[in-house]
């Protein structure tokens, strides 16, 4: 029995089934590839879904752990480190916000934003204020799996075996101002967005939809919170995706690409925003530890010394084109949209889309689907172009083959009819 086998076997009696695993056994990883138990390098154009920032085996992410294990892995909140100071004045510095919660992940960051805005609520209406309890979240959207995460994220596949879910939380068609106009009232207390939206299908919300979010949660003293858990930490080409848009959230939060693959989230919020948190109201036992927060530092220093935002900008644009390229060669595309590398190629057929990601990954290219029909990318952030090429030819390849095989089952068919 392979180690493959002996590993399935284990899991299919130990742990709760949650995932449909590939069989494919992974062992070591290097720059932008994955190395399996047998010594195949494969091309990983997923990231570990947006998380490997800067590949594998990095030697700032392994020289940050060797150092900071040899001082202090864990100690608890109730005392100082020097890592959360460090990390929190990079980060602010970045977001252009003012105050930082360092979490263990991006469901738990978005957890504690929702009980901020609250928390926010609370106090405005101790001050006079009226202000409501309720959330606006978009159509498509996804924020995690926590209970409060899944309860604002808009797939009713994620929500309904844990129904009955929060109450007071409504859903606006995605960029359409006039839905959310019309549900946004003082009864509101924050305005909730994915700047793109990543599981629900690489889409960016319009300059015009997320204007009127900030118009309006300004105007009744409401909080807008940008998800930035995937489109954040520089994966669009800026820091933050909102940047692009020149409009600045109350509050985000970050995760994922935060420390390169060391589990560590944040939430970001303006002075006034923090306001409504006092000790004791919120807190985590093993968030902003001192090997996360080492990591993650180590992460964004690299980021700009080796100017990876450029990069991202650079190659994710190459990325685009060449995949706009394939959409004009093969009908099945119908669309390519993202910033910087975080991408999408949208086909007509869940089917197809199936069928690709599998194909890709016989040739040893790793990619996902998401929202059923959408063929995802969030590669590392040292991609280059040559293995955009790589990418792409073998799209090409499989799209042909895809074509030719209905082409001739089409004939066929016609022969029989005939």
């Amino acid at each position: 029995m392979s180690q493959l086998e002996k590993i399935r076997n284990a899991e299919s009696k130990l742990l709760l089934q949650t995932y449909d695993r590939n069989p494919i056994l992974f062992v070591n990883g290097e720059d932008v590839h994955l190395i399996d138990e047998n010594g195949t390098r494969y091309l990983d154009l997923l990231g570990g879904i947006g998380v490997n920032a800067l590949g594998y085996n990095h030697p700032a992410i392994i020289d940050a752990i060797a150092r900071q294990s040899k001082e202090l892995i864990h100690i608890s909140n109730l005392f100082y480190h020097r890592g959360q100071a460090e990390l929190a004045e990079k980060l602010t510095k970045l977001t252009g916000l003012d105050r930082v919660f360092f979490s263990n992940s991006g469901t738990e960051a978005w957890e504690g934003a929702l009980k901020l805005a609250r928390a926010h609520a609370g106090l405005l209406r101790s001050e006079g204020r009226h202000i409501g309890t309720k959330f606006l979240a978009l159509e498509h959207s996804f924020h995690g799996r926590t209970f409060g995460s899944v309860s604002t994220t808009w797939k009713a596949k994620y929500r309904e075996p844990f129904a009955p879910t929060l109450d007071g939380i409504e859903f606006v068609r995605f960029n359409d101002v006039a839905d959310l106009r019309a549900k946004f009232s003082n009864e509101v207390c924050a305005i909730l967005i994915e700047v793109i939206q990543g599981e629900g299908g690489i889409r960016p919300v319009s300059r015009e939809f997320f204007a009127a979010a900030r118009e309006l949660a300004t105007s009744t003293g409401a909080l807008l919170i940008a998800d930035e858990i995937q489109a954040g930490t520089g994966r669009t080409g800026k820091w933050c995706a909102y940047q692009h848009y020149g409009i600045k959230p109350d509050v985000t939060t970050l995760a994922k690409q935060l420390a390169g693959g060391i589990p560590l989230g944040a939430i970001l919020c303006t002075d006034e925003a923090a306001r409504a948190i006092h000790a004791g109201m919120h807190g985590t036992t093993f968030g902003g530890g001192p090997l996360a927060c080492a990591v993650a530092c180590a992460v964004i220093d690299t980021i700009e010394r080796d100017g990876l935002l450029d990069n991202a900008t650079k190659v994710g644009g190459y990325f685009i084109e060449q995949l706009c390229g394939l959409e004009k060669k093969h009908p099945a595309i119908i669309d390519v949209r993202g910033k910087g590398l975080m991408l999408a190629a949208e086909l007509n057929s869940a089917d197809l889309a199936k069928k690709v990601v599998a194909e890709l990954l016989a040739r040893h290219i790793v990619i996902n689907c998401t929202s059923e029909t959408v063929l995802r990318f969030l590669p590392p952030y040292i991609l280059k172009k040559s293995h955009v090429d790589e990418a792409i030819r073998a799209l090409d390849e499989i799209l042909t083959e895809e074509e030719q095989s209905l082409a001739t089952a089409g004939a066929a068919k016609g022969a029989i009819n005939g």
